[in-house]
Formats: structure tokens, sequence, C-alpha cells
């Protein structure tokens, strides 16, 4: 083995590099030598820095065992015979004076194990930064993506002529049929909800109820007093039911039609489903998922406190909107084929004068303890609906690049196999429930809108009827 050392310079072990060069075989005392009085005693890092394959490249080379050193080093034949040769089973190997130079492999594998747990633990950091920017980008309009889903058809020319004579005083809605309007989320905390829509269908002489479920439970259970209150309904007024389902409402009569078909096929004449998060929807999936808002600014917490102490909710209500809920559900349980479908989905705008705006009037309610008789009190209030839809839309619009109501992006609104109703004109999620201060009445209120939706359903029943028709014949 050749050491280039300045042989005026160095000494290595005791011994100059002149001694060291004066035969053919090299002996290397470990022992400090008085020759080398300033040279420091050798530290174990010094000899193990010499790694392995520094000591294959002398393959040929021996060292001779030499009284003076008591640690006795096998001469290596061949790179391969090196590395068979290395010392596995003994814990360590020391110097004369007793100071170990190399411990066992299990002690020098631990700094290994640590470092290959800041390594783990490094990459999970930044699988969860991924998680964090992607959100729900990968799961939005999933539903159009899927090659299983059926297409849809484009109804939006239709439902704008059968709207415009709505307008002009032209009602087509038969009354051989009981209408069932199904609220969403927190339906149980709005009045108002639907109340206008059915107020305009008995004025009509049309049959039109309210469903008076639990908003904020689970699809499933939903599902379940669906099926109940539509055969409840058939049995009284032996009419068939045309269900009309606003945002998780629309999921929760899809999926009692879903789970009760064999049930309700002689019973239900159709689904209109509108702004309905059909596909799932980013607020609830980024609000729930790990990694995302819900978990750096405590909004999960927040959010179950609300739904689950303050209206005694079921916090499944929003589980099973999120990607992964729907994904599940669908996967197992698809809307009949011969069920007509109608699905309504909009845009929220999102200019500075909305976001300003005071657009929506809500009821709130007072508690007994509160209120001034003694007794619960609704107070018309103005909430700021309008703008904070807007809001949503933005961030939607900024962080995914996709337009939403505010809630639900278009994408996700569509229903696969449904005729899809893409109105032009700007209307946010909460537009339906709620009356708007600035509402241009000259495009149809929401009663109107809704008469539209399922006079476009009895077109569609009609039409499928007629097709099985001829199939039979």
């Amino acid at each position: 083995m050749n050491l280039s050392h300045n042989p005026k310079e160095t000494c290595f072990d005791g011994a100059s590099s002149e001694s060291a060069a004066s035969g053919s075989d090299h002996a290397f005392n470990l022992e400090h030598s008085p020759r080398c009085p300033g040279a420091p005693v050798p530290r174990a890092q010094e000899l193990v820095d010499f790694s392995y394959a520094e000591i294959d490249a002398s393959s040929s080379t021996e060292m001779d065992h030499t009284p003076s050193n008591r640690m006795h080093l096998t001469s290596i034949e061949s790179s391969n015979a090196s590395t068979s040769a290395r010392p596995h089973t003994q814990d360590e190997i020391t110097n004369p004076s007793g100071g170990v130079l190399l411990q066992n492999s299990s002690a020098l594998a631990e700094p290994n194990r640590t470092g290959q747990s800041g390594i783990s633990m490094f990459q999970s950091l930044i699988d969860r930064a991924r998680r964090t920017v992607r959100g729900s980008a990968d799961d939005i309009g999933w539903l159009q993506r899927d090659p299983a889903m059926p297409p849809v058809e484009d109804g939006t020319e239709r439902f704008l002529e059968i709207l415009d004579s709505i307008k002009h005083g032209v009602h087509r809605l038969p009354n051989s049929v009981v209408y069932l309007l199904v609220p969403g989320l927190f339906s149980n905390h709005g009045p108002l909800y639907f109340v206008d829509t059915k107020v305009s269908f008995s004025k009509m002489g049309l049959a039109c109820h309210i469903a008076k479920i639990h908003s904020e439970a689970s699809v499933e259970k939903n599902a379940r007093e669906l099926k109940e209150y539509i055969e409840e309904i058939y049995w009284g007024s032996q009419k068939r039911v045309m269900l009309l389902g606003h945002s998780k409402g629309g999921v929760d009569a899809a999926a009692a039609l879903s789970l009760y078909w064999s049930d309700l096929k002689d019973k239900v004449a159709g689904l209109a489903l509108a702004q309905s998060p059909y596909g799932g929807t980013p607020i609830a999936s980024d609000l729930l998922r790990e990694g995302q808002l819900g978990d750096y600014v405590n909004l999960r917490k927040l959010t179950e406190i609300i739904v689950c102490k303050v209206i005694k909710g079921d916090m499944r209500a929003l589980e099973d909107l999120t990607y992964e809920r729907r994904r599940e559900f669908l996967k197992e349980h698809h809307l009949p084929k011969e069920v007509p479908v109608v699905s309504f989905r909009t845009e929220a705008g999102i200019s500075p004068a909305v976001l300003a705006t005071l657009s929506h009037v809500a009821h709130a309610e007072f508690p007994p303890l509160v209120a001034p008789t003694g007794e619960s009190t609704k107070l018309p209030v103005v909430m700021p609906l309008g703008a904070a839809m807007a809001a949503c839309a933005q961030l939607t619009q900024v962080r995914y690049g996709e337009k939403s109501d505010g809630l639900v992006t278009c994408r996700d609104a569509e229903v696969p196999g449904s005729v899809v109703v893409r109105p032009k004109r700007k209307l946010d999620h909460a537009w339906m429930v709620y009356s708007s201060i600035n509402d241009d009445l000259s495009e149809g209120d929401a009663s109107q809108v809704c008469e539209a939706l399922l006079t476009l359903l009895v077109e569609i029943g009609q039409k499928k009827m007629h097709e099985f028709a001829k199939k039979d014949e």
C-alpha cells in the first residue's frame, strides 16, 4: 500500500515515511513511537476512514504480523475474497491500549436506521404537501371521465322554451301525479325552503309536498325515509310521485330510487336534481380530507361541533358528499335506466358587484330565552349569502379552474344518463332557496324554474314510455 506523504513532514504510526519506504513489505505499527514525539495517538476514526474499497484495491499486498502489532489482519487475496472475509462475528476490534477501533455492525446500523427514519418523515411531509396542493383536482368531474357511466343529453334549449312559456302564463304540469320537493342540508333551519314553489303549485291546483326529513342525516337514512314517504303518498292518492331534490336533497332522492327501485318502480314518475353534488363536492372533501383546510385551521372540528352539537345532526351528512363516499356508493348503486332524470347545474357570478352585495333574505329563529316574549320568534334578516357563494365560486375557479355555483362544481352536478340543463344565467347555490332582493323577475323566479324543470321531466318520461312501448311491440 503506497501512502504518498511527504517523508520530511509527516510521521505515520510512530515512524517516518523514510523508514516506511525501506522495504517492499510494510508493517504498520499502531503503537506510539518515541521517534516522532509530536505525533498524536491514532484514533479509531482515522482507521475506519479506510473503506473496504481501498483495501480491495490493494488485494495483492500482505501485512506482516510484528510483535508490536497485536491486531492481526488477514491478508486479502482478491476483491471478492475480501468481501466474504469481512468480520461479522466479532463484536469489536481493539488496539493494544484497549481502545475500540471498530464496533459490531448493529452499532453502526443505528445511525442508518435514524437516517432512514428521517428520510421517511421528510417523504411523508412532501406527500402531505402534495396532497394539500392538489386537493380535489383529480376528483372533480370523475363521473364524466368514467367510461362505465352513460353520457348526458343537453336539454337547455327546450328548458328555456318551457320557461318562457311559463312566464307568459302557459302551464303544462299535469295533476295526474304528486310533486314531492326534497330540500337539502340545513333545510330544517330555513323556513323559506321551497315554500314559494309549493304555494305556486297549489295555486295551479297541483298536489305538492315538501319532504319533512332530517336534512343533516346520512344519505342512506334519508333514502329510507323518502322511500316510506313516497309509498305513503302513493297509497293515499293512488298517483305516482315526481321528485325534485335540491342540493343534498337530490342525492338523497337518487339514493332512494337506487336502493329501493324494486319497491318504487310503479310509484315514481321521474326525478329532477337541482344543483346536487351527485359526484361529490370539493367543499366537503377539502373540509374533511386529511391534509386539507380542515387540518390547518381546525375547520373540521368546528364543523363537527356545529353539526353534531348545535343542530343535532350527523357528520355523515357531510361525509356522504365527499368524492370518496360518492365513488363507493355509485359503484354499488346506480340509478335505474328506466327512470327519467333531469339535472340542473348553474354557475355563480363572481363579479365585484356580487361580492359586495347583501343579496338574500333568510329567517333567523331566536331561542325562547332570548326572545322578549319567552317564545320562539322568527325574524327576517339580511344575510350576505350571495357574496359568500360568489367568494366560494371564485376560490374554486382560482384553485381548480372549475366553474361552480359556490358549493357544487358544474361537472359534478351533471348526472350520467340524464338530460342536463345548463343555463347561461348566473345563479348561485342559495338562489333556489331564498328570495333575492336584486333578482330579475323577468328571467323567472325559483318556483318558475322548478316548474320548467318538472315540465321537461314530464316530457322526457312520456318519451321514454313511448320508446319502451315500441320495444315491447
